[in-house]
């Protein structure tokens, strides 16, 4: 099945939102503070461990649904690449800002 460009656009962003899932779920279910775009100011302030396991699985239900829509399958290589990139990227991003 060829894709079409507007599907490896989902698929980017299904790896970010993914991606940014992670730190806010592991950290909620965790019981600590972590910032969200809650936050005051956002971003930079705290938000409580119950917000920030809402926020990850916001992020997890977008990403999950991104996936669907750019219908990435095993079988396709390149979408494969394109999310595996876009995670790398908001990780790397990520750690720089939580520095």
């Amino acid at each position: 099945m060829k894709l079409k460009w507007y599907h490896y656009v989902a698929i980017f962003f299904a790896g970010v939102f993914l991606a940014n899932a992670i730190p806010h779920f592991i950290h909620g279910i965790s019981g600590q503070q972590f910032p969200t775009p809650f936050a005051n100011p956002p971003g930079k302030g705290m938000s409580s461990a119950t917000l920030n396991v809402i926020w990850g699985l916001a992020n997890m239900l977008v990403g999950y649904l991104l996936l669907r829509v750019g219908k990435l399958t095993s079988k396709n290589k390149l979408g494969l690449v394109v999310f595996f990139v876009a995670v790398i990227c908001v990780s790397v991003a990520l750690s720089i800002t939580f520095q």
